[in-house]
């Protein structure tokens, strides 16, 4: 479903990525694991289209994605949660949610009732400010507006990062329900191991801006997945 193939990145003078290529497959779960600065973020951002490549190509479904355009990459099916979530804090709940509608056809501007299946506390929370949601609930309507768009990939930046442990677990079950209905590919960038090893069917390791590994679960040990991460 996404193929990232010898992608560069730049920030001013400075290489952040060097020839990243990765694969994310439709039903699965990838995590992109890495120490702090390996390059995880800028990845994201690049197949976002938040930061454009120096070089290389993003390609959803056999159909090439533009690296320069946020929005031409969420209209080709690419949804970003980026760390800090970024949802707005003087919006309701469902305002928040509605924003998702502007990449798709007005035919399509309703919220699926999976959604609120998904992540209920926020069916309940409906009319409140953003901005007066707990950490856990603001990252549960980052991830259900992101769906909203019906992405072919999601792209989820840190999702545990400051989250308590009853709403991780929820984020958790979300996610694996998601990969069960086989409609997109996830590509998860998370520093909390226990929660990556437990969800993830494939494993891209970078370091220092690089591909270091790619390996399938069935392949990869948690040891050594935290030996790598340990270097």
């Amino acid at each position: 479903m996404l193929e990232v193939s010898h992608l560069d990145l730049h920030y001013g003078q400075s290489q952040i990525l060097f020839d990243i290529s990765m694969t994310a497959a439709v039903g699965e779960i990838t995590a992109v694991m890495g120490n702090n600065g390996a390059g995880k973020t800028s990845l994201l951002k690049a197949v976002a289209g938040r930061h454009p490549a120096s070089s290389g190509e993003v390609v959803v479904s056999g159909v090439a994605v533009p690296t320069a355009s946020a929005v031409r990459a969420a209209r080709q099916g690419i949804s970003y949660v980026p760390q800090g979530r970024e949802i707005f804090p003087m919006m309701s709940v469902m305002e928040n949610l509605e924003t998702g509608f502007a990449c798709l056809p007005k035919s399509e501007h309703g919220i699926p009732p999976q959604i609120f299946d998904l992540f209920p506390v926020l069916q309940d929370m409906q009319a409140r400010r953003g901005g007066d949601l707990s950490g856990g609930q603001q990252q549960q309507l980052a991830i259900a507006r992101a769906l909203i768009t019906r992405p072919k990939v999601l792209l989820l930046d840190e999702p545990t990062e400051g989250i308590q442990p009853n709403v991780i677990q929820q984020i958790g079950e979300a996610l694996k329900q998601l990969r069960s209905e086989a409609r997109m590919a996830i590509v998860l960038v998370e520093q909390n191991a226990d929660f990556a090893y437990a969800l993830a069917d494939r494993f891209v390791v970078v370091e220092r801006g690089a591909v270091k590994r790619q390996e399938g679960r069935a392949q990869y040990t948690k040891d050594t997945l935290l030996a790598d991460l340990a270097l």
